[in-house]
């Protein structure tokens, strides 16, 4: 299993946007990387300067206050959609985002059922729960 160190993390979507930014050739991953961040622009200062974005403290705040855990959540919807897992997590990221208009509001009205599932998680010590978190993706969708 890949566990990249926070800075590792931090340095990849920094090199991924300026590798963008550059018109440089990249890796799928890359590209994904870095078309989530071009739909945050709030964060491209931030992330132009990866010495300052890996040394930079941002707490232990709210998803929206960390660009890296959010781009991180990105990826991992995205991974979770293409691959469909846990199964079914396709099928209601799409309809979640027909029902709004839109993949990015989607992913983040999905991120609050990531961030749940795996809170729940860290709190009984356990594993995360896929049926819980594809459950209420389920009911945003439906709404």
């Amino acid at each position: 299993m890949f566990a990249p160190t926070q800075e590792q993390v931090r340095r990849f979507f920094c090199e991924a946007w300026a590798r963008s930014q550059a018109g440089q050739p990249m890796q799928a991953i890359e590209q994904l990387a870095a078309d989530w961040v071009a739909e945050h622009p709030e964060w491209h200062g931030e992330l132009a300067d990866a010495d300052a974005a890996a040394a930079r403290d941002y707490g232990t705040g709210a998803v929206g206050g960390n660009p890296f855990l959010h781009l991180s959540m990105h990826l991992s919807i995205s991974e979770q959609c293409s691959i469909d897992q846990p199964r079914g997590i396709r099928q209601a990221v799409e309809l979640l985002a027909a029902r709004l208009g839109d993949l990015h509001a989607a992913h983040h009205a999905v991120m609050d059922c990531l961030g749940q599932m795996l809170a729940d998680a860290q709190q009984r010590g356990g594993t995360p729960d896929g049926e819980a978190y594809l459950a209420c993706v389920r009911r945003r969708a439906t709404r």
